[in-house]
């Protein structure tokens, strides 16, 4: 199942991305991304991307606000996707505790990002996990 899951985050990323450059129906975009990395949790990576894009503008501001050094433009854009993922399962879905969505995340920009991508977005995704802590 975690694999599954990993692999639907890492599909939803790629779809986010995907749709940044460029106009895509994100359905397609899901279905081939998912065929290509093989076995995905087809239910969890839907659930995903349509938060993702129903939230977006909380989510783009949640991460804008916790990286205020950096304005979303700067972000690298596989930074950028992967913490809009990270930050609505974070803020919205919280079907994991949040030091797995956080390594997840990591793992995901270590992967696919630059070189700082893994520290950027633990940063960024540390930063909204104590804020969602303090209005408990």
């Amino acid at each position: 199942m975690a694999r599954r899951r990993h692999l639907s985050r890492i599909a939803v990323m790629q779809v986010l991305f995907e749709r940044e450059n460029r106009s895509c129906d994100t359905e397609v975009s899901l279905s081939r991304d998912a065929s290509e990395l093989g076995e995905i949790d087809v239910p969890f990576a839907e659930t995903l991307l349509k938060g993702v894009i129903e939230k977006e503008k909380a989510l783009k501001e949640s991460v804008q606000i916790h990286a205020p050094a950096w304005s979303l433009e700067r972000m690298d854009p596989i930074s950028r996707c992967v913490l809009l993922v990270g930050a609505y399962e974070l803020l919205f879905l919280k079907e994991a505790p949040p030091p797995v969505i956080m390594n997840e995340a990591i793992e995901i920009a270590k992967e696919y990002g630059t070189e700082e991508s893994g520290k950027f977005v633990n940063g960024v995704l540390n930063a909204i996990a104590q804020g969602v802590g303090m209005k408990k």
